[in-house]
């Protein structure tokens, strides 16, 4: 199964429930478990900031990730094509019906904050984590 998460730029959001996923689901997996991976894109691009920012990353060492894709990545038909599960982890996103005809979609609606406000990405993250167990949990049932 393969999850995709999307945010606007592919620089916080998703990128943090990707990393966080991944972590955690593989510390879930054992040999009757299917392999289960997430991958994250954004819908546009910020040309003067590609790179996720250092206080994303020190807010995932703060549990327990230490290595995030440091290249965002934009969302193209074929990312939809291949997700089995679309999860928009942010607010300001809006995709369109054409685009995601037929597929499973979920919407977080999780706000967007300053790279250099930690104690709000912080908080973020809190929350991304929390609704990644919750997924983690449901997918167990399925």
């Amino acid at each position: 199964m393969k999850i995709l998460f999307i945010c606007k730029h592919n620089r916080f959001r998703s990128k943090v429930a990707e990393a966080l996923f991944n972590n955690l689901i593989k510390k879930q997996r054992n040999k009757d478990n299917k392999k289960i991976t997430a991958f994250s894109r954004g819908v546009s691009l910020d040309k003067q900031r590609m790179y996720v920012a250092v206080n994303v990353k020190k807010a995932l060492r703060r549990f327990g990730v230490g290595r995030v894709d440091n290249m965002p990545r934009k969302l193209t038909k074929k990312d939809i094509k291949i997700a089995d599960l679309i999860i928009v982890s942010a607010d300001n996103v809006k995709l369109s019906r054409k685009l995601i005809k037929g597929k499973k979609i979920i919407y977080w609606n999780i706000k967007d904050t300053s790279q250099s406000n930690y104690t709000g990405i912080l908080a973020r993250v809190k929350i991304i984590r929390k609704k990644v167990w919750g997924l983690i949990r449901s997918l167990r049932y399925k």
